[in-house]
């Protein structure tokens, strides 16, 4: 059908959101979308955006549920505004009008706009005005009565039918982005396999919204075909980040030789690491949800002293119950990886929406001298490797890890490259030898500071940790002489990684004007923004941190070398208060968004340009 027009537009990216009430089906519209966006060679980034009521009210704001994908040939970010959106019902136009760009397409379930529902979604008269008509391309489509009508057709109930209404709009957006059904034909498939006739209507609908668009003379000049992505070759998968960690953690169990053990409790948005290592036990993966947070890291140190590679994760309200046992694990000196998949707060806060607020928690919330390793993942890929690293550094070190995500980075997908195991960085545990006569506990390695892990069974090494302060030799101490020193030297073991972590790398204009700083989630937008002031003339250098306790040994070199720095995150300025904190020196500007959103790239572009002018 598709190829009788010959006027498709050829673009390098477009943006595409779906949203809807909580039951229509918008995240699994665009997950698949995305999936077969990716499986005709398109680079993707995801941004699934759904409210944290259960089910909140029928066609009201509070229960729109949306999903943003940005697909094209060289993506770094979810994307700003969309180029085309889909509204389900009154509320879904109402609240997502504001992410879609001046001249987009909105396509519209109208059989939704019933009088009832659009006083419900809070307009005060039709809502679509002649400034809505002049501003967008409004595409009125019957999809619920269409779909209905199928179902009748095929003697289905009305109830098993309207689930099926996401088909439809997910059929006019593959018509107007010039994409094939086959790959999503071939998901209904395996996903009802069991159920043909869900199979038959499902299809059936999907193809009636595809002919139903190639219909629309209105869509015909609205059609564009995406530009693949150039990328290595290898095999690839959309991946969400929280996926992409726990198979990061499998492959650190795999390449160190230590089973992997994870004692967690759920909690959004970190549930799905957990949900994924639970579905691998034939890796050696072993799962165990505790009835709490403190539980679940305990259980998780006990797998430490029992030699697994032993791991937690969580959000920011349980990262604060888990706080005192990890000054257990810091006093014992057991290699454990936590997982903040950090989301809104404080307290309950925002447990669907993103931020970077538990970073001053991970480096500084526990009791007494208790310092740790903290690392930040940058994208939903490289969660793979954030949690691989966590874990390496752990067991090589012999601390405890906090990884940090978010839920912008946990919920979201990328194409990710699946890399061999053989080729990742080995990891080798600090294991003590049995027998060996000069075994103490605290006794350590003079260029780490680690000590040795011995394991309960091996011949001659039995000696005892806890929580109260120990000599080097491992018996129990209250000597104010000896409790600095362990207090240093616990110190010391941290601030010593920097000789095992790779230079801060600055990229962007080398004679900048202005250092832009990021870490952690906040990676894409940054890029984006930065390469685009580059190509507008205006010289901009960027550094994104992922090592963040310790950070590498060359930031304050880099730091130095520039007039004008703005730190970015996505709280009240913690990473700009922890660096100013290490180089009161150097004057360092803020720029926070706590939105519960990710930052789009036309804001920071308006901020550094203020920057500049100043």
């Amino acid at each position: 059908m598709i190829e009788k027009n010959p006027n498709v537009v050829q673009k390098d990216d477009i943006v595409v959101r779906f949203s809807g009430d909580s039951g229509d089906g918008m995240q699994l519209s665009g997950t698949l979308f995305s999936d077969a966006s990716a499986l005709t060679g398109n680079d993707i980034a995801t941004f699934p955006d759904y409210p944290a009521e259960i089910r909140a009210p029928h066609n009201t704001i509070a229960g729109v549920s949306g999903f943003q994908t940005h697909v094209g040939s060289r993506i770094y970010s979810s994307g700003d505004k969309c180029d085309i959106l889909v509204a389900m019902n009154p509320a879904s136009l109402k609240s997502q009008i504001k992410w879609a760009k001046k001249g987009a397409t909105i396509i519209l379930d109208i059989d939704t706009f019933t009088e009832n529902a659009v006083a419900k979604a809070g307009y005060e008269g039709n809502p679509f005005t002649d400034e809505l008509e002049r501003a967008y391309t409004i595409i009125k489509a019957p999809i619920t009565s269409f779909t209905e009508k199928i179902g009748t057709d095929m003697g289905v109930e009305k109830s098993v039918t309207s689930k099926c209404r996401n088909m439809f709009a997910l059929g006019m957006i593959f018509y107007l982005t010039h994409k094939k059904l086959d790959q999503t034909y071939a998901y209904l498939d395996r996903k009802f396999a069991k159920k043909p006739d869900v199979v038959k209507l499902n299809k059936a609908v999907l193809t009636e919204g595809y002919e139903y668009a190639d219909k629309l003379e209105l869509i015909h000049s609205k059609i564009v075909e995406i530009a693949p992505a150039k990328m290595p070759k290898g095999t690839y998968r959309n991946i969400t980040g929280n996926v992409a960690t726990a198979w990061g953690l499998l492959a650190a169990s795999e390449r160190s030789g230590r089973k992997l053990f994870l004692g967690s409790y759920p909690i959004t948005p970190a549930t799905d690491v957990m949900v994924e290592l639970a579905k691998h036990k034939g890796l050696g993966a072993r799962v165990f949800q505790a009835e709490d947070e403190i539980a679940g890291i305990s259980s998780a140190i006990g797998a430490s002293y029992a030699g697994a590679l032993a791991c937690t994760s969580t959000s920011g309200p349980g990262l604060s119950l888990k706080s005192e046992a990890l000054g257990l694990a810091v006093m014992t000196e057991l290699p454990l990886v936590v997982i903040d998949v950090q989301r809104g707060g404080p307290s309950t806060g925002l447990p669907t929406k993103t931020e970077q607020s538990d970073l001053a928690q991970a480096l500084y919330g526990r009791n007494g001298e208790a310092p740790l390793i903290v690392v930040a993942a940058s994208s939903s890929a490289n969660c793979f490797y954030w949690a691989y690293m966590a874990a390496k550094l752990a067991l090589e070190h012999m601390t405890p890890v906090i990884l940090l995500t978010d839920g912008y980075l946990g919920n979201g997908s990328q194409l990710f490259r699946i890399p061999k195991v053989a080729d990742l960085p080995s990891i080798t545990p600090r294991l003590a030898t049995p027998n060996d006569p000069d075994y103490k506990p605290f006794y350590r390695d003079p260029e780490t500071f680690a000590r040795q892990w011995a394991l309960p069974g091996m011949e001659g090494l039995r000696h005892r940790v806890g929580g109260l302060e120990k000599a080097p030799e491992g018996n129990l101490s209250t000597d104010p002489e000896i409790h600095a020193l362990m207090v240093y030297n616990r110190q010391e073991k941290v601030n010593r990684v920097a000789n095992y972590i790779p230079d801060q790398e600055v990229q962007g204009n080398p004679d900048a004007d202005l250092l832009v700083i990021g870490w952690g989630g906040t990676a894409g937008a940054l890029t984006l923004a930065v390469e685009e002031m580059n190509n507008e003339g205006k010289k901009v250098a960027y550094t994104h941190f992922n090592y963040i306790m310790p950070l590498p040994k060359n930031t304050e070199d880099i730091l130095k070398k520039y007039k004008k720095i703005v730190v970015c995150e996505l709280n009240n300025g913690q990473f700009l208060s922890y660096l100013r904190g290490k180089y009161p020196q150097y004057p360092m500007q803020q720029y926070s968004k706590i939105m519960g959103l990710p930052f789009e790239v036309t804001e920071l572009k308006e901020k550094f340009n203020e920057i500049l002018g100043e």
